[in-house]
């Protein structure tokens, strides 16, 4: 991916200090301050959909101040990510709190408009239910994509209180309505209690296969990013990342917290691992503040946000 012009970065950080300036995400200029845009930041404050600690909906203003130390060249990918495309922040998707079915397309709507003439999305929500309009506006775009899903849970239950749209219902919904590759859907970091065999059975009939917390531990990340590579291939490709995916001595400030999770490192080294994939969008949710001691979380997920804009501005690689 290339720019057409000299792209603005962020604020320099040796002539404002970091805890001054502007409150964007990296302090990267605002969407209406560039004539144009190749990857864009919006946040989603909604947690409508959430069925046990509610607070992600305040999780992108905490992701954004998180994210004021990172800096402008990314080791771990070896770009300089501001440097080889526009990035730029627009803001957040005001939705409704109170329609969960208004707010699911007022974010397909908004996430279409940005994407239309080719800039990629990364979204910051929120709470998982997000998910579903955002892939519903890159499959509008792609036709059916891949998903790599990172999360404690399998976000494939049928309904929560007789709800169809909920944070642990939005992939189940995506393969009904055939926005989803099933030859091409992954998740990683699942953990914990599940409510029955029937959620496993249900999941495979799906077409998703499964990489647990335990998989990352005693395979390594290399084996895991080969196998998941091998299944996505050179598919566009959506990336989905609930925080709690983290253990939660790393994200605590979570809704649904489970024990025996993956690190920030084995995260991070992941996703580097997906260089050259064809990677069409990407969410990162569930960061809820009110529980995040030390800002860990917000850390966490603004490292996550900045190495998908990473991978974003280094594009898949050549046929």
């Amino acid at each position: 991916m290339t720019a057409t012009s000299t792209p603005i970065g962020p604020v320099d950080a040796s002539k404002v200090p970091r805890f001054a300036g502007p409150a964007t995400f990296a302090r990267l200029p605002r969407l209406d301050q560039v004539t144009k845009a190749d990857v864009v930041i919006a946040g989603v404050p909604f947690d409508t959909g959430v069925s046990y600690r509610p607070g992600a909906r305040f999780g992108p203003t905490h992701v954004r101040e998180s994210s004021r130390l990172l800096r402008p060249y990314n080791p771990g990918l070896d770009v300089s990510p501001f440097e080889v495309v526009q990035v730029a922040d627009a803001g957040d998707i005001a939705v409704n709190p109170f329609n969960i079915h208004e707010a699911i397309e007022t974010i397909e709507g908004a996430a279409r408009d940005i994407t239309a003439d080719g800039k990629k999305l990364v979204t910051i929500g929120g709470d998982h239910t997000i998910a579903l309009p955002l892939l519903r506006a890159a499959a509008a775009k792609h036709g059916p994509v891949a998903l790599v899903h990172f999360d404690a849970h399998l976000d494939t239950w049928d309904t929560y209180f007789g709800a169809e749209y909920t944070h642990g219902t939005p992939f189940r919904r995506a393969v009904e309505e055939g926005i989803l590759d099933t030859e091409a859907l992954s998740h990683v970091g699942t953990r914990g209690p599940l409510y029955g065999k029937k959620d496993l059975e249900d999941d495979r009939r799906f077409g998703f296969g499964i990489v647990t917390s335990s998989d990352v531990y005693y395979q390594g990340v290399r084996e895991v990013v080969d196998k998941l590579r091998q299944r996505v291939g050179n598919r566009p490709v959506y990336l989905s990342i609930d925080i709690d995916v983290l253990d939660p001595a790393h994200a605590p400030g979570t809704g649904t917290p489970e024990a025996g999770g993956m690190t920030s490192r084995e995260l991070l080294e992941i996703l580097r691992g997906f260089r050259g994939l064809n990677l069409v969008g990407a969410d990162v949710v569930e960061v809820a503040p009110a529980y995040d001691h030390a800002e860990m979380t917000g850390v966490a997920a603004a490292h996550v946000a900045y190495d998908l804009v990473s991978l974003l501005a280094l594009g898949p690689d050549e046929a």
